[in-house]
């Protein structure tokens, strides 16, 4: 909403400890408003922290990020979920973080570990999964209910497990997503059917959808075994990626699989003869507006992901980006 001079001075006068901060600062009282970024029934959030390149990645900076863009839904990654649970610290290994994004687009390419990051990382797998087994749901239902009263749901919980893994940390997995209120799991598509065929009975046995995410690698068979395996199994279809992967047919894909997509990544990339690479949204090969009002038109329940992986400009930032996006998604839907 916006407001004119004359109706912003009516609200102050209404209201003398809000107006007193409004006069240092007008947005924070637009900010008392609850988010909403669902358009014409889509509804667009934003995977986090991921999207926020080279910003804080707690859970109540996430938070605060998303009212002040105005998204009320999210997929969140487990990191800082764990976190606020009071997990140990995640593994930094030297050579620092995960890059926002590689030239032509898809996941980093990282040096081979050494003796030392392998044994560091088992001894921190370890960690997690003692951790893990002990933790109680409490804390994560405290932060779904930190988020849902800033008007912010958490439709996605995403954490990736192994065959390594114990049985009782899919079970963890499953119940932290529903803690958090979460209907879908989603995590990368793993190369190893027998762990599609695993997963997809722990979702079976919590009756709760997980969505396998696709890289370049991504057909329009790739999720045809996984799907056979378990109803639970579903598509968290990236229609950046499935576009640079040589895929000239998204929004047909989208058409054929929506039953089983449980949410979309968003970004713009070009296709594979013209590139790949990332781009700000409208200027690559994605049919991005086409796919949101297919599901305007076809009032798909699944919520639109933001995933932000284009560099933002010089003078600008990740935050301000996501906001980009936003409204173009919006705009796409008017």
């Amino acid at each position: 909403m916006t407001y004119t001079r004359r109706q912003f001075a009516k609200l102050a006068a209404t209201s003398l400890p809000l107006a007193a901060a409004a006069l240092t600062n007008p947005a924070r009282l637009l900010a008392a408003s609850k988010p909403d970024s669902r358009f014409h029934g889509v509804w667009v959030g934003v995977i986090t922290p991921y999207s926020y390149h080279n910003m804080p990645n707690d859970a109540e900076s996430l938070l605060k990020f998303m009212v002040q863009d105005g998204i009320s839904g999210t997929e969140i990654q487990a990191p800082p979920v764990e976190e606020f649970a009071g997990a140990p610290p995640p593994l930094t290994l030297r050579g620092g973080p995960r890059p926002a994004a590689m030239p032509g687009g898809g996941p980093p390419v990282r040096p081979k570990p050494t003796p030392e990051q392998i044994a560091a990382q088992r001894t921190h797998a370890e960690a997690m999964t003692k951790w893990r087994l002990s933790a109680q749901m409490a804390k994560f239902v405290e932060l779904r209910k930190m988020y849902n009263d800033a008007g912010v749901t958490i439709y996605g919980f995403k954490l990736q497990p192994t065959m390594e893994m114990p049985d009782a940390e899919f079970d963890y997995a499953f119940n932290v997503a529903k803690a958090l209120g979460a209907n879908q799991l989603t995590m990368e598509m793993p190369e190893d059917s027998a762990l599609t065929n695993k997963i997809g009975q722990f979702a079976t046995k919590h009756k709760l959808m997980v969505g396998y995410h696709a890289h370049t690698q991504a057909l329009p068979t790739t999720w045809d075994e996984a799907m056979a395996q378990s109803a639970y199994n579903g598509i968290n279809l990236d229609i950046g990626h499935y576009t640079a992967a040589g895929n000239h047919d998204a929004v047909d894909f989208i058409r054929k699989n929506h039953a089983r997509i449980t949410s979309m990544h968003m970004k713009d990339r070009k296709f594979k003869e013209n590139g790949g690479e990332n781009m700000p949204w409208g200027e690559g090969n994605t049919p991005i507006k086409e796919a949101l009002q297919l599901m305007k038109k076809e009032s798909y329940k699944f919520p639109a992901t933001i995933e932000l992986e284009y560099t933002p400009p010089a003078g600008s930032d990740s935050e301000k980006e996501i906001a980009k996006c936003l409204a173009y998604a919006k705009a796409a839907l008017a």
